[in-house]
């Protein structure tokens, strides 16, 4: 007799307990703002997070029952912004008492939005190079310096911001971790328009911007360990598609049932499963009585399918690098426990769904023929296979380049020898590196 499935239990009784929960107390009637913090105060919107800390301590599979169920009820699902799914889960390991108190609960109301300062001009796959400068002062810290590729920051309250604190250390050791607020005058923003269309990236200019010292996350100089946790956390992230939390982007007094509807919207047009949407062109195009084309087809469906599975995996305790280590997960309704480090096979799932994204370019493009010249809402798809095209060649960058992901396997999944390193001892001061001199 065949062993039961627990996850599969998780899955199911995680489902059945959050549908029953979310048609009792959904109303189209409520703002946003009203839906998220009913959402929050039941720990349904987050249930991976710890009990104490708006959540409900469930595991992977749980969680994934419960996002799930927010399809199947029909109802506004959390807010998914960067900041509930990798800020929060970060302050959920890394951060104070006083700082979980101070901005969980804002996040899970979905009242704010955070952005990711990370990257630099000549600081981008090797992050701990970054040279943006934070000195400490008797009102807390000036920060002057500038980042890229910053996703949403012209809709961000806050960002989580990595700069350097100290200049005489080798350069991982001299990196702090901050949350640092947007509307003041130090900090300004400027649009990166996309191959595709989009302004989704921006870069950013601070100059003298000011952060309190209680924003400092961790002990100053540990902050490349709090950027590990979070870029571990970004690639595993999921979520449900909902709207855009805080108040730049101008949906918490809409009712919630309209919000509902937008999202259902945005889940149909195809953004959301790249297979859906060439399979439904290909069936409209009658390219389905290829045989070839019908087997291409297969082989990106089963890899869609089989990327949900690993993802599922990563974020629960199978994606430990221990198993005393417990599970890890992301954001609103995502799965594993934040409050514990996420390990490398994060960086699997990453490279997993970069290949994907080729390969649905290629796929996509190959059903659209002649018509994929043409980037217009009015040829098969929508458009989408178009824009989806167009979008590929960012995913093996964003999150940290594939290349990075697969050293991050070798050394840490396959236990190979890291790579020679020999800057590994020397004052950052001292490098040659991006756009500084030794001794400038």
């Amino acid at each position: 007799m065949p062993e039961p499935d627990e996850n599969a239990d998780a899955y199911q009784a995680a489902r059945e307990e959050a549908l029953s929960w979310l048609k009792a107390n959904w109303d189209p009637a409520l703002s946003v703002r009203e839906w998220w913090a009913r959402l929050a105060d039941s720990g349904w919107g987050f249930p991976s997070w710890p009990t104490e800390w708006f959540g409900r301590g469930l595991s992977a599979d749980a969680a994934a029952g419960v996002r799930s169920a927010y399809a199947a009820a029909g109802v506004l699902a959390p807010p998914t912004g960067l900041g509930q799914m990798l800020g929060g889960p970060m302050l959920l390991v890394h951060g104070s008492q006083e700082q979980k108190a101070r901005f969980l609960p804002a996040l899970v109301r979905g009242e704010e939005m955070w952005c990711q300062f990370f990257s630099e001009p000549g600081s981008g796959s090797d992050l701990a190079s970054a040279q943006t400068r934070a000195v400490a002062g008797d009102a807390g810290w000036t920060v002057n310096g500038q980042k890229v590729w910053t996703s949403g920051a012209q809709w961000s309250d806050r960002g989580m911001l990595l700069a350097r604190t100290n200049r005489e250390v080798p350069k991982h050791h001299g990196l702090s971790f901050f949350i640092i607020d947007l509307n003041q005058p130090g900090i300004q923003v400027r649009p990166l328009h996309q191959m595709n269309g989009d302004h989704g990236f921006n870069e950013v200019f601070f100059t003298d911007a000011h952060v309190d010292d209680d924003r400092l996350v961790g002990e100053a100089g540990n902050g490349w360990s709090v950027a590990v946790t979070v870029l571990m956390f970004e690639r595993l992230m999921s979520g449900v598609p909902s709207v855009g939390p805080g108040t730049k982007a101008g949906n918490l007094d809409t009712p919630a049932g309209v919000a509902a509807e937008r999202a259902a919207r945005a889940r149909a047009a195809g953004r959301t499963s790249i297979s859906d949407l060439i399979l439904s062109t290909a069936a409209a195009l009658a390219e389905t009585n290829d045989p070839v084309m019908r087997q291409r087809l297969a082989q990106l469906r089963a890899k869609e399918t089989i990327n949900g599975y690993l993802a599922r995996s990563g974020q629960g305790a199978r994606g430990q690098s221990g198993a005393a280590a417990g599970g890890s997960g992301g954001g609103a309704a995502g799965g594993g426990r934040p409050e514990r480090r996420p390990s490398s096979q994060g960086s699997l799932v990453k490279l997993a769904r970069s290949q994907l994204t080729r390969e649905g370019r290629d796929t996509g493009m190959a059903v659209l023929g002649a018509q994929g010249m043409l980037a217009s809402p009015d040829t098969p798809g929508g458009g989408e296979i178009q824009h989806r095209a167009l979008s590929a060649a960012g995913s093996s960058i964003a999150g940290g380049t594939d290349e990075i992901q697969r050293g991050i396997v070798g050394e840490r999944v396959l236990g190979l020898p890291k790579e020679p390193r020999t800057d590994r001892d020397v004052p950052f001061k001292d490098l040659t590196i991006g756009t500084q001199r030794p001794g400038s």
